[in-house]
């Protein structure tokens, strides 16, 4: 019974604390800006619609369906998913450092806070984004709602293993930092955000499916496009490689407790 009691109480001072960060978060992240929250809907917004109109004076149609805003919008978001994630959870241990000198705060905390806020306002932004595109479309596509869960899951995942490995090495080392920005920077081209990964020639093809970002946003894609056949898509590849960052940046940052509260 005492067992249980410890356990109820701990859970709930996790809970708490959590909930705090989460509102400090939101309260450093949105209200120092003007606008605040806003800003979070208009970027993407703002960089599909020019996006749309520069390729759609280059191209008479985009690479899949009819619609050029719709088709950036499932690529944009979709690289989002992992990439919004990553960027913010790389930095949420060096950013509450102060914070983790109190007893009830551990460096998860702050991963967990961000987490949820992130994925939170992915999905909030996402569905503004969405919504208004679908407002401009004759025909509303038909939304697989299991593939696009499946997509988050998978984005989720990978951000969440590699947000805190790189926790831990933003906290050892400034130039990791500073190499992991410039190596990873080309990710966004080589993604498919642009174009269809499935349609490029051999061995380019084969190439960028092994990227598993690639590989999320096919599968994010293929929710919207009923048609899009999506080939080279391998879940069970995407399921393996999203597990094993998991488990490998759960290791190292779990192992490196001392180092995060100490440094």
């Amino acid at each position: 019974m005492l067992v249980r009691c410890n356990t109820v109480t701990l859970a709930k001072t996790y809970i708490r604390v959590v909930a705090a960060m989460i509102a400090r978060e939101m309260s450093t992240r949105f209200g120092r800006k003007p606008g605040g929250y806003i800003w979070a809907l208009l970027e993407p917004a703002g960089y599909i619609a020019m996006m749309t109109v520069i390729f759609g004076a280059l191209a008479r149609a985009p690479a899949l369906g009819t619609s050029f805003v719709l088709f950036f919008a499932t690529g944009y978001l979709g690289y989002q998913l992992y990439q919004a994630k990553v960027i913010y959870l790389s930095a949420s241990v060096k950013a509450n450092k102060p914070l983790l000198s109190y007893p009830n705060v551990a460096p998860i905390d702050a991963v967990t806070a961000r987490y949820i806020l992130q994925t939170l306002t992915s999905a909030l932004v996402a569905v503004m984004v969405f919504s208004t595109i679908f407002l401009t479309l004759h025909h509303a596509p038909e939304i697989n709602w299991p593939r696009i869960l499946e997509a988050e899951v998978y984005a989720g995942m990978l951000a969440l293993g590699m947000g805190m490995f790189n926790s831990v090495m933003f906290v050892k080392s400034a130039l990791y930092e500073q190499i992991y920005g410039i190596v990873t920077r080309p990710m966004f081209l080589l993604s498919g955000v642009f174009f269809l990964p499935d349609t490029m020639p051999h061995p380019y093809r084969d190439f960028l499916l092994t990227n598993p970002i690639c590989q999320v946003i096919m599968l994010f894609r293929s929710g919207f496009y009923p048609e899009y056949r999506a080939i080279g898509l391998s879940e069970s590849y995407l399921a393996i490689c999203s597990a094993v960052i998991l488990l490998s940046g759960m290791t190292i940052f779990t192992l490196s407790k001392k180092t995060l509260r100490n440094d």
